[in-house]
């Protein structure tokens, strides 16, 4: 059980299943004796089962808690055992953010890193095998406070109309469909680019439909309505697409008929971003801020915006939207008996 439990990284690429035992974390081998790797097992089961954690999430756990592991080892002068993991001291944690630091790690990653860390170890106080209080009294790195910036309308309109132009003579009609409907999909109807990839052709958006079904972080679902824009660009991609499409595959897939890499959508973004000569910060995730942020400046209400980009904390909502003064008091003076 503990080998299995260590199991080698999977291959690039590789989704999760879900299945009924699933493999706990796609990690490799820990810098860590065989008492403490077969806990990292258990753990890692939990977090697939209990907590229903993606393969993103358990393999950004995996490579945090790995590299923790890899620091301790030079740290201590020894393969880590639970005991030196209850023995560590605030300093020993202070030298691994420090050595975090100097390796030119953003903090915001920093901060991931130390939140993967204290869960792990709230785990194992919990599991009732070691207890360690320094982390109670440790800060972490403060983070800036960052605004995501969306896309103007205008710019997203080129956006749209920029992912079918071909770079080459040679790409496949089906190929600028495919990248047209995803852009599309992207803006039209707020997705992250993960829940777009998982989308199947029996719950992707088809003639008829008003609304689309999606399933979020933490395997939440929520609707989101349907453009008949957003309609129009998948029904053409599918029309055009070379590949068989059965209903519980992958709807976007890749020029080899696999399902389609997220790297390349970035990349489609990246060329799209260069070509309108548009900032860094345009990225996929743009699409969803500009998606959201277009709303609230057409009138669109808070906490309507909040269910359709499935976020529990309006707080998160309100980020994504750069609210600024002038449209909360616009608001303020619309809602309010005395506005």
């Amino acid at each position: 059980m503990a080998a299995s439990l260590a199991a080698p990284y999977r291959a690039a690429g590789e989704t999760y299943q879900g299945t009924k035992r699933p493999e706990p974390l796609p990690l490799g081998r820990y810098n860590a004796d065989a008492g403490l790797t077969d806990i990292i097992g258990r753990w890692g089961l939990r977090l697939a089962t209990e907590k229903r954690a993606s393969a993103h999430t358990l393999a950004a756990y995996g490579r945090d808690l790995a590299g923790f592991l890899d620091f301790l080892g030079g740290h201590l002068g020894a393969t880590p055992s639970v005991g030196d993991l209850a023995d560590l001291a605030v300093r020993d944690f202070r030298a691994y953010l420090a050595s975090r630091a100097g390796e030119g790690l953003a903090r915001t990653s920093q901060a991931r890193a130390l939140s993967v860390i204290r869960g792990f170890f709230r785990f194992l106080e919990q599991e009732g095998v070691a207890k360690n209080h320094a982390l109670s009294v440790l800060r972490g790195p403060r983070l800036p406070k960052s605004v995501p910036k969306p896309l103007s309308v205008v710019e997203a309109e080129q956006a749209l109309a920029e992912a079918e132009i071909p770079v080459r003579e040679e790409t496949p009609a089906w190929v600028l469909a495919r990248d047209g409907a995803i852009v599309t999909l992207l803006y039209g109807c707020g997705l992250r680019l993960s829940e777009a990839l998982d989308l199947t052709v029996a719950a992707a958006p088809k003639p008829g439909m008003t609304v689309l079904t999606v399933t979020g972080k933490g395997s939440k679902q929520r609707i989101v309505p349907l453009l008949p824009a957003v309609i129009a660009a998948i029904e053409e991609y599918r029309r055009l697409c070379p590949y068989a499409l059965p209903a519980n595959g992958p709807l976007f897939l890749g020029t080899r008929g696999g399902p389609l890499n997220p790297r390349l959508v970035q990349r489609l973004v990246e060329r799209i971003r260069l070509a309108l000569g548009l900032p860094d910060t345009a990225t996929p995730h743009a699409l969803r801020h500009s998606f959201a942020t277009h709303l609230l400046a057409g009138g669109g209400d808070l906490r309507v915006i909040q269910e359709l980009l499935g976020h529990a904390s309006l707080s998160t909502t309100q980020r994504y939207t750069d609210i600024d003064a002038t449209k909360l008091l616009d608001i303020y003076d619309r809602a309010h008996p005395r506005g």
